[in-house]
């Protein structure tokens, strides 16, 4: 009973690891790559198919079966743990980078795919067939759903991409070992398997605890700039950068703003906004965890209160208490006036009650299907619930220029829900033209009604009509509104910056 028992758990434990490996390389793949929908999506398809590869081949393997298993457990602890190093350190030197990625995720693969089938070729003489069915696809799958909740609350937080990897692919080898010892005797050249086993294990564990360093080394491989804070929440990697007088904030490996420039863009977003409502007492923002919009907010004496939704709390926690970034945004997020909430801003406004006057959408570009609904029909519709008589809304809407089927889509939609639309752009040298969508609730004001304005901006001067002329390289026709069950922004998106790769 001890050796059956002793195989099912490392079914709990191979099922685990593997769609750890496989999570890793999804999450991996679209912090470098981008568009996570479809580098997950590939991911899991080629991991899949990997695996029926290793089940089918499976067969040939007929001779010290107990052996081969030890054998291929030391070898998906060594590829799976060390893959993520690998492919953070060769992002920046291999030509075909994907092609690596996916060739390290098909051995991955086919490796865990042998595991599951010579177990129960192992256990088949020693287990009734139908409880041997049973137990291995029970323990199976109750790894994966381990594996599916302790990646994103856990693991990622608190371990980070490089360090889950290599701490699952010790996991894997620890198994092995225990494997070594317990089963000596039904094990061949059993000194020879724990000696490979124990100095894999050992290799994982220098990488392990160097790790850290490694992956600033590959940071600065791939940023090429001083890296001075890097922190991996449950959504996305933080990194940011200092070059002379220069500080740049990447997420997820893509620029989302520069401290030489970033005016330009928030004074953009905000100030046409502002000056056009007939009222800014109540503003709402629905992203905008950097403060930066809420400190453009915070200059005009009216507002009264300003509520902040960012799903991230490592994100707004980092801009409330790192004492650079507060300089940037003046203390926003800690001022007396702004409240944050760190909620899914698409369930949040459902639930929300109260009406506001300014409404400042300020989310990350369409890249995947949980951002693309909050571009979507059904967001909007929403967010018009949530306006008072005239108020006003402006979105960030990515670049009408470098993606202008994304840029016209977003103002489409809006154009279904909104008494009054227009768009607007602004150049911001780190990204070149920048684009808003703009709506006002009501017919009681105008795109050009100035209400109020602020003779202390740098870049904005409150002339609308200069600010939203669209050359001929910059529209777009024949676009589709986004809506939820068809998310087409998201491929426009894809389909426009992917070509910019």
């Amino acid at each position: 009973m001890k050796f059956e028992y002793l195989l099912l758990f490392a079914v709990f434990t191979i099922a685990t690891c593997g769609l750890v490996y496989e999570l890793v390389a999804g999450t991996l793949a679209s912090y470098l790559l981008g568009d996570s929908v479809k580098q997950f999506s590939f991911i899991i398809g080629v991991y899949l198919f990997s695996m029926g590869v290793g089940s089918y081949f499976s067969k040939f393997l007929t001779k010290n079966l107990l052996n081969t298993f030890v054998e291929i457990e030391i070898l998906v602890g060594l590829v799976g743990g060390l893959s993520s190093v690998v492919l953070f350190l060769l992002f920046e030197s291999v030509y075909s980078f994907q092609i690596l990625l996916y060739f390290l995720v098909f051995v991955t693969g086919c490796l865990v795919g042998l595991e599951i089938p010579l177990l129960m070729n192992i256990l088949k003489d020693k287990v009734e067939f139908r409880d041997l069915v049973s137990n291995v696809f029970t323990f199976d799958y109750i790894g994966a759903l381990l594996a599916s909740v302790l990646f994103p609350l856990f693991l990622v937080p608190k371990l980070g991409i490089m360090g889950t990897s290599l701490f699952f692919g010790m996991i894997n080898i620890s198994i092995a070992i225990a494997l070594c010892f317990l089963l000596k005797k039904e094990l061949k050249k059993v000194y020879f398997l724990k000696s490979k086993a124990i100095i894999s294990f050992l290799i994982l564990l220098i990488v392990f605890l160097f790790s850290d360093k490694i992956l600033a080394y590959s940071e600065e491989k791939l940023y090429g700039e001083n890296i001075i804070y890097t922190h991996t929440t449950a959504y996305q990697r933080i990194v940011l950068t200092h070059n002379k007088s220069d500080y740049r904030l990447y997420l997820n490996n893509n620029l989302q703003f520069s401290s030489t420039d970033e005016y330009r863009y928030h004074e953009a977003l905000v100030h046409p906004a502002m000056a056009m409502a007939k009222k800014v007492d109540n503003v709402l923002i629905l992203g905008g965890g950097d403060g930066l919009a809420a400190r453009e907010i915070l200059k005009y004496k009216e507002v009264q209160k300003i509520t902040l939704v960012d799903l991230d709390q490592g994100m707004t926690k980092l801009f409330k208490t790192n004492a650079v970034l507060t300089n940037f945004n003046a203390n926003s997020l800690n001022n007396i006036k702004v409240t944050v909430y760190n909620k899914d801003a698409y369930i949040w406004a459902k639930n929300c009650s109260e009406k506001f006057d300014v409404v400042i959408i300020d989310f990350p570009d369409p890249s995947n299907y949980s951002l693309g609904k909050l571009y979507s029909l059904n967001f909007y519709a929403t967010v018009q619930k949530l306006l008072n008589l005239d108020a006003v809304v402006v979105i960030q809407t990515t670049s009408p220029y470098f993606a202008p089927k994304s840029f016209w889509c977003i103002n489409k939609t809006a154009m279904q829900v909104f008494p009054q639309i227009d768009a607007y752009h602004a150049y911001v040298p780190s990204f070149g033209e920048w684009g808003y969508t703009i709506a006002i609730n009501g017919f009681g004001t105008t795109f050009n009604t100035v209400n109020r304005k602020l003779n202390t901006l740098r870049f904005y001067n409150y002339q609308f009509e200069k600010f939203n002329y669209f050359s001929e390289d910059m529209l777009s026709k024949n676009i589709e509104i986004n809506r939820l069950d068809n998310q087409i922004l998201v491929r426009y998106f894809d389909e426009e910056w992917g070509k910019l790769q």
